[in-house]
């Protein structure tokens, strides 16, 4: 699953991911100054999580790579080494659009082998990042997945899912939907160096707000807790506090990860703004992408202790709705591989 030789018109691609008829555009505004968009027509996108990964669900739609959130920490800039592309500016700049995503969505729903087995989004790059405001292919999912009572979950930092908000709530009466906001911390001077891409987290606790005002629950991912930089216990408090106060009808704690990709792109901001920090980490890391489950195990316990003396708690699993195969659906495509080193996240 690679590019091959990508160019400037993007006509050499590899067929068994995308067709041929890639266009490349680069756009001179200022919401997407630097900005490249690779706009592929995808051969699937209900994509199965590769069967050693830990997470919860086993389908996701990504209809994006790369992220204009530029999150330094992003665990899954080492997905844009696997298509030839850099993992670091590259993964912030070069974004691929899967314009047909909608359309390919609601065939693959419709094929007589697909069971409603829910569909997890946002758990590899943000559906909701800059680039859907230009795009806009959510609402063409969402109304694929609400057509066909597929159940569902979203976990972004875009503000942009407000936008679907009465999709949202047309989906949620005929199936399950399950709606989370990463939020990991809410120190502004912290969230402008390694977030710099993103709405404030001030911004994305009024998407947990309004959501919550519109009878849509909406749990709160603190992901990541930076060691060192957003996990003292009054850090720790400030935020809990925060996401209670928003109206979250839970928070689940996850501290940062540095997996292969993402892991130089951090070390190399650590090493410009807390030099002093770059021993501490090496140290910490030394074993691998997590952090000691001893510190993994802190930070839960101490955040779930917050959460219980605010009133909210950690995030349930749930039961997801299966829905009748119709015997006149059409087959799926192959499901395109995501990358054998990523796994995702979710709460849900």
């Amino acid at each position: 699953m690679r590019w091959e030789n990508l160019s400037g018109d993007g006509s050499a691609v590899n067929p068994a991911l995308f067709g041929t008829d890639v266009v490349t555009r680069t756009f001179n505004t200022p919401e997407f100054a630097g900005i490249t968009f690779h706009e592929v027509r995808a051969r699937s996108i209900v994509n199965r999580v590769p069967g050693a990964s830990r997470m919860p669900f086993e389908w996701t739609v990504n209809p994006y790579r790369g992220c204009t959130h530029a999150c330094v920490y992003c665990f899954a800039r080492g997905t844009h080494r696997y298509l030839d592309l850099d993992t670091g500016a590259g993964f912030d700049t070069q974004i691929v659009v899967k314009v047909n995503a909608p359309d390919l969505l609601r065939r693959e729903l419709g094929s007589s082998r697909w069971r409603g087995q829910h569909i997890a989004m946002g758990t590899n790059v943000d559906c909701y990042q800059r680039a859907e405001g230009r795009y806009r292919l959510m609402p063409g999912i969402l109304t694929a997945l609400r057509d066909y009572t597929n159940p569902f979950s979203i976990l972004t930092k875009g503000t942009l899912i407000l936008r679907d908000l009465d999709l949202l709530r047309s989906a949620a009466a005929v199936t399950d939907v399950g709606i989370s906001v990463s939020v990991g911390f809410t120190d502004e001077a912290l969230w402008r160096t390694v977030e710099p891409g993103t709405p404030a987290p001030e911004r994305r606790l009024d998407v947990v707000r309004t959501l919550s005002s519109q009878g849509i629950p909406c749990g709160v991912l603190m992901a990541p807790v930076i060691p060192f930089l957003s996990d003292s216990p009054a850090q720790l408090r400030t935020t809990v506090r925060a996401i209670a106060a928003a109206g979250a009808t839970s928070v689940t704690p996850l501290a940062l990860h540095l997996r292969p990709g993402a892991r130089e792109w951090y070390m190399q901001w650590l090493a410009e703004h807390h030099p002093g920090l770059v021993r501490h980490y090496e140290g910490l890391y030394a074993d691998g992408a997590y952090a000691p489950k001893w510190y993994q195990r802190r930070i839960t316990r101490q955040v779930h202790e917050l959460a219980a003396e605010y009133g909210i708690g950690p995030a349930d699993s749930g039961t997801h709705r299966r829905i009748d195969v119709h015997p006149d659906r059409t087959e799926p495509q192959e499901a395109e591989p995501e990358s054998p080193h990523c796994t995702q996240l979710t709460l849900l």
